[in-house]
């Protein structure tokens, strides 16, 4: 038995906000979409077009209130190829909310207040 990564899945508030902040802050784009049909839920896979990991992007209708993300130490995870322009870029974006020079890393939050840790890709 063998079991490989097929995607993590993240709820968000407001659906188009949080397609359009992966697909300006990491590059993600629509791979495929299903909703509810009742109109209770949408789900929306970003994918970056290399692997086949991929983001689901949860909208709950009825969801009124903001997501608890306790201590908010799960995040995921990204390579980049050009540490110095995507710094530079998430910089520009407003969304950096913590950098860890030592470790040659940094961190993104999306609009929900989720986590991406921006590593290199040769690291």
């Amino acid at each position: 038995m063998k079991f490989t990564f097929y995607h993590n899945n993240i709820n968000v508030a407001d659906l188009e906000r949080s397609v359009a902040f992966y697909k300006e802050a990491l590059g993600l784009t629509v791979a495929r979409e299903k909703e509810a049909e009742d109109g209770s839920f949408k789900l929306v896979f970003l994918g970056d077009g290399t692997t086949s990991h991929l983001l689901e992007l949860t909208w709950l209708r009825d969801m009124d209130r903001p997501y608890d993300l306790g201590d908010n130490e799960i995040h995921l995870a990204m390579k980049v190829d050009d540490m110095e322009a995507a710094l530079t870029h998430h910089k520009e974006m407003g969304c950096v909310c913590f950098e860890n020079i030592e470790m040659g890393v940094y961190f993104i939050n999306d609009p929900d207040g989720y986590w991406t840790e921006i590593c290199r890709a040769d690291g």
